[in-house]
């Protein structure tokens, strides 16, 4: 593999899928998360056409970054995260089926009294 010189003032992100493919993007240290899935999407690798992203879905947010086991909020910066510049950081790429819907149903909240109450609780006996 030949080394490429990546420039002093951008990131070498090497993005993983789940199948093990891999492809090396320049990015800056403003660049976001949601910045980088959208090029992505949007310049999708020959090399990747096999993997299973919908593109009638026309919506890169089905893309998600995970950087040191945790997946990145779209506004992250990759300065943020205090990547080196000039040098390869490996993130993993991964795309979902599906986004969550938002929602709140069955989660615990606690009233002024301190006592937790359940919209949609079970009991197990």
């Amino acid at each position: 593999m030949v080394s490429k010189q990546i420039p002093s003032d951008k990131i070498n992100l090497r993005l993983i899928m789940v199948s093990s493919k891999t492809k090396e993007f320049l990015f800056s240290p403003n660049d976001s998360a949601a910045d980088i899935t959208q090029y992505v999407y949007e310049h999708w690798p020959e090399e990747w056409a096999d993997e299973p992203i919908s593109p009638s879905s026309n919506n890169h947010n089905i893309l998600r970054l995970i950087y040191q086991g945790r997946f990145l909020h779209g506004n992250v910066t990759l300065g943020a995260l205090q990547l080196p510049l000039g040098k390869t950081t490996v993130m993993h790429l991964v795309a979902r089926e599906n986004l969550p819907e938002p929602n709140n149903q069955g989660q615990m909240k606690k009233d002024k009294s301190g006592e937790s109450t359940c919209s949609n609780c079970c009991v197990i006996l």
